[in-house]
C-alpha cells in the first residue's frame, strides 16, 4: 500500500488542543478492510478517509469508520474532516462545502469566528421508552430521569436513545449496565443513551451532555455532534427552554478529562426542522502512513 498523509485533530474544543474529540484524517482511498484496520489501530472513536481529492457531484467523498464498524454519519468527523479538506487539499480559505456520506450531501460552513458549522439532517422521532427501563440501564433511579419529557429515540443520521435528567448529580452519576442495555435496546437501531440536563458546570453554557457509547468499546463520548443535534430537535420539539427558536452552548466531555464546547441551532421552517451544531477544530499532527514492505 502506497504512503498515504493522516492529520489528528481536536475537534468541538474549548478553544485550545487537547480538549474536544480526538479524529484522525487519511487522504487515500484505500480497501475497506484496510480503513478498518487503520481505524482500529488509531482506535479514536471515529477515523475518516477522504477518499476523493477533487469534488464528486459538488462534494468531497468521506467514508467514517469507528474501530469496530463503518457508519452512516457521525458529527465531529464531519467538522474535523472538513477542516482538514480545506487546509490541505484546498489550500485556501473558504465558506462552505459538502461532505459526500452514505447519509447524503452534509453542508459545512466556515465561520469568520473561527466556528465551523454543519447542517444535519432533518430529524426523525422513534419509539419511546420507560423511565425504569432506563434506569437499569443507567443505574439511577426513576426518580433521576425527568418525567416532564419523553425518553425518545431521535436521529439526524444516527440514532440516540435521548434521556432528560433531574440535575447534574444524576448525570454524572450514571454508569451503563451492558448486559441490562442489550436485553432492552438490542433490537433498536439506538443503543447509545445520551443524557442530559440543564445545570451546568460553566454558567455560560445551557446544557450539560453525557454519551454513554459503552456498547462500540469506549465507555464515552468526549463531544457528540451528531447527539447533541438530536438532543436540539428533541428540546425544539418538545419546547424544553420553551422557545420557538434555540441557540444553545453545550458542554460535554468533562467526566472522562476532555471538556468540550458545542454551538447548538434549531428552527422550525415550514414542515421542516433545521438543526446545526458548530464547533472550533484545533490540528495536533499530521504524518505519513508508512508504506508496506
Amino acid at each position: 500500500m502506497s504512503r498515504m498523509e493522516f492529520y489528528i485533530v481536536d475537534v468541538f474544543t474549548i478553544g485550545r488542543k487537547y480538549t474536544g474529540n480526538q479524529l484522525a484524517v487519511y487522504l487515500g482511498d484505500p480497501p475497506a478492510t484496510v480503513m478498518q484496520q487503520l481505524a482500529k489501530e488509531i482506535n479514536f472513536s471515529e477515523t475518516t478517509f477522504v477518499t476523493s481529492a477533487l469534488p464528486v457531484n459538488g462534494g468531497y467523498n468521506v467514508r467514517i469508520f469507528m474501530p469496530e464498524v463503518e457508519v452512516d454519519f457521525a458529527g465531529h468527523p464531519v467538522l474535523g474532516t472538513a477542516y482538514v479538506i480545506g487546509r490541505e487539499l484546498i489550500g485556501r480559505p473558504v465558506e462552505r462545502l459538502l461532505l459526500n456520506l452514505p447519509v447524503g450531501q452534509i453542508p459545512v460552513s466556515f465561520g469568520a469566528d473561527g466556528v465551523i458549522w454543519m447542517r444535519q439532517n432533518p430529524p426523525t422521532f422513534g419509539q419511546r421508552f420507560s423511565a425504569g427501563d432506563l434506569g437499569r440501564i443507567l443505574n439511577v433511579a426513576e426518580e433521576d430521569i425527568d418525567s416532564r419529557f419523553p425518553i425518545q429515540e431521535v436521529s439526524t443520521g444516527m440514532a440516540f436513545v435521548l434521556v432528560p435528567m433531574v440535575s447534574l448529580d444524576a448525570v454524572k452519576r450514571a454508569r451503563v449496565n451492558l448486559d441490562r442495555l442489550r436485553a432492552i435496546l438490542g433490537a433498536h437501531d439506538a443503543i447509545a443513551p445520551a443524557i442530559f440536563c440543564a445545570e451546568t458546570l460553566h454558567e455560560e453554557n445551557d446544557i450539560h451532555v453525557r454519551v454513554l457509547d459503552d456498547i462500540y468499546g469506549a465507555p464515552e463520548d468526549p463531544a457528540t455532534g451528531s447527539a447533541n443535534g438530536c438532543i436540539a430537535a428533541y428540546m425544539l420539539r418538545y419546547r424544553y427552554f420553551d422557545r420557538e427558536e434555540l441557540a444553545l452552548r453545550s458542554e460535554q466531555g468533562y467526566q472522562i478529562g476532555r471538556p468540550s464546547l458545542l454551538y447548538l441551532e434549531a428552527e422550525q421552517a415550514g414542515d421542516e426542522m433545521l438543526i446545526r451544531v458548530g464547533g472550533r477544530v484545533e490540528m495536533v499532527a499530521k504524518g505519513q502512513l508508512a508504506a508496506d514492505e
